[in-house]
């Protein structure tokens, strides 16, 4: 039986359609065509939750779903204890080659099921809540003695951390030192050293010095550090991270060097993960058919383009949920039409007048509306998506809730102005017309 859909859910899935923007939670309630998916996905995310490892390749044009997909498979994950940490691939910000920023972003970005991001503080000082708890329950060390208690949990500390130690000493460092500024009430320390642990720069040098270390997280660290943070994640309640890291065919726009050393971290990340070094991490990239398929993607790298290989020459009838890559087919305006009524009926569960909401906005004036949008953005039904919600959202239900005498079929005519679309929605615009402004019945 499906539990009931509370009230908050709702306004914060609408919340964010009204903006025009994937929302951040309660994505579940309007997942349209990713039933296929399901039983594979849990069944990664079970693997991942015993200390196993996964790793998906999802591609798909502009508008097929991707980013949605990737929210989609976190909030899943979260369910089931993970963590969950999306980032976002650019040239600048985030560029694939340098690692130590990509882990950045991962802690900058890191949430759990009860915590936002960025979970990091929460997520550590779990870890040592529960460190200190086992100790307790050992009922070698009193409650009260905070110096024997302090010394177990150093001790405890070393022994999670010994694998870590090995390649990355400067990881348990950091912790150590973290946590003997917490129990000395040192806050600007113990803060630095949160940061640092998280990848930033320019950590104040006092702090660095009070837990040992030295510089700044390098490429060579991160992976080192995203170890260490498995390690934290797991004993503290949480047996996988998902991390998706999100349109990485932005490699493609950059220079040769940086592209071929971008593909080469990705490869060095999928061998390392296939060593076993990263029990507990589910890796999913998302990308557009041209970055796998294209000279200037994956396949300019060999050993990249064997590792990702998947036959796409079936009927998408027939792919694998179980594939190396996964082909999201987008959408059609069947699927489009099911999406619409999906969030008509999500809104009439909070509409002040849902009676009128359901009887104005029926199915027959769903489809016409997004057949209305695809016909605008020149029939491409995969960019329709973003703004089709946005439109019945804001221009058509909250006007029929809120007005009586509204009728979207009389009132309404759908209009799209270039500052309301992205560039993508903009050039499929302009095939349609000179002028993107279009007022259609």
């Amino acid at each position: 039986m499906t539990s009931p859909v509370s009230e908050a859910r709702r306004r914060e899935v609408i919340a964010a359609l009204r903006r025009g923007t994937v929302p951040q939670a309660g994505l579940d309630l309007f997942a349209v065509g990713l039933d296929r998916f399901v039983v594979a996905m849990d069944e990664d995310i079970a693997t991942v939750a015993k200390g196993g490892a996964a790793f998906h390749a999802v591609r798909g044009e502009y508008g097929s779903g991707k980013t949605f997909f990737a929210r989609w498979l976190a909030e899943r994950a979260k369910r089931s204890g993970l963590a969950a940490a999306e980032v976002q691939i650019s040239e600048t910000e985030t560029p694939l080659h340098r690692l130590e920023t990509v882990y950045r972003r991962l802690t900058e970005r890191l949430s759990t099921a009860t915590h936002r991001p960025s979970a990091l503080g929460p997520v550590i000082d779990s870890w040592f809540y529960t460190l200190e708890e086992e100790v307790l329950d050992g009922g070698e060390v009193a409650e009260d003695d905070e110096q024997a208690l302090s010394e177990a949990v150093d001790v405890l500390l070393e022994q999670r951390l010994a694998e870590v130690a090995r390649t990355t000493p400067a990881f348990a460092a950091a912790l150590r030192g973290y946590r003997q500024a917490r129990v000395a009430s040192d806050a600007a320390t113990a803060e630095a050293l949160l940061a640092w642990l998280g990848g930033q720069k320019s950590v104040a040098a006092s702090a660095r010095r009070a837990a040992g270390v030295r510089g700044d997280l390098d490429h060579f660290a991160a992976l080192g550090f995203l170890q260490g943070l498995l390690t934290v994640l797991r004993d503290c309640g949480h047996p996988g991270l998902l991390l998706v890291l999100d349109e990485i065919e932005t490699l493609q726009r950059v220079r040769g060097d940086v592209r071929e050393k971008g593909l080469n971290a990705l490869r060095q990340l999928l061998d390392e993960i296939d060593a076993g070094r990263f029990p507990g991490l589910f890796l999913v990239i998302t990308g557009t058919p041209a970055f796998f398929d294209g000279q200037q993607g994956v396949q300019r790298l060999p050993p990249l383009a064997q590792r990702l290989a998947t036959d796409f020459t079936t009927d998408p009838r027939f792919d694998s949920p179980r594939a190396v890559q996964l082909r999201l087919p987008g959408f059609d305006l069947v699927k489009l039409g099911e999406l619409g009524r999906s969030i008509r009926d999500l809104y009439a569960g909070v509409a002040r007048n849902p009676d009128r909401v359901s009887s104005a906005v029926d199915d027959s004036y769903v489809a016409q509306l997004a057949d209305a949008v695809t016909g605008s953005l020149g029939g491409r039904v995969g960019v329709a998506p973003r703004i089709f919600l946005r439109k019945l959202v804001a221009d058509v239900l909250d006007r029929v809730d809120e007005h009586d005498d509204f009728d979207p079929r009389k009132h309404y005519a759908l209009t799209l102005t270039q500052s309301e679309l992205t560039e993508v929605e903009r050039n499929a615009a302009a095939n349609t017309a000179d002028d993107v402004e279009l007022d259609l019945p």
